[in-house]
């Protein structure tokens, strides 16, 4: 008994004693099932991959008082050399500075293997959640 392709057919509107398989529905068939195979593991490795985002958001409970917001951060990473921190500040008021330098300092730390980030800068007191993000460049 030869292998006929088109038991792969899977889709059958009626009882398979009643149907006759085709080769259209076995590609078919054959094709939603790699399809599906695909989605499974391109959202299983988007699972699996691993993102590191330091995110530190600064709330202030007085947002009736205008004005900014005084933020000092001291930020030891033992084990990531000074070259890959930086300094990103965003507001809601339109605020957006890209690596932020001004009254900042990286201190390496354990012979140059680690960093101590210190800064100061004035953030707007108007906004519902300002964002500051110390990123690791890669």
């Amino acid at each position: 008994m030869p292998f006929d392709f088109r038991r792969f057919d899977i889709y059958r509107k009626v009882p398979k004693d009643l149907t006759q398989p085709t080769y259209t529905g076995a590609i078919i068939s054959i094709c939603c099932c790699l399809f599906i195979f695909f989605l499974f593991l391109s959202e299983l490795t988007g699972f699996i991959t691993t993102e590191i985002v330091n995110e530190l958001y600064v709330d202030d409970p007085d947002k009736d008082s205008g004005g900014k917001i005084d933020v000092s951060l001291n930020i030891s990473l033992p084990s990531l050399h000074c070259e890959l921190v930086g300094l990103d500040i965003q507001d809601e008021m339109g605020r957006h500075e890209v690596g932020h330098i001004d009254n900042s300092m990286k201190i390496p730390l354990n012979n140059g293997v680690g960093c101590r980030f210190e800064g100061q800068f004035s953030i707007n007191k108007e906004v519902s959640r300002p964002d500051v993000r110390v990123h690791v460049f890669r």
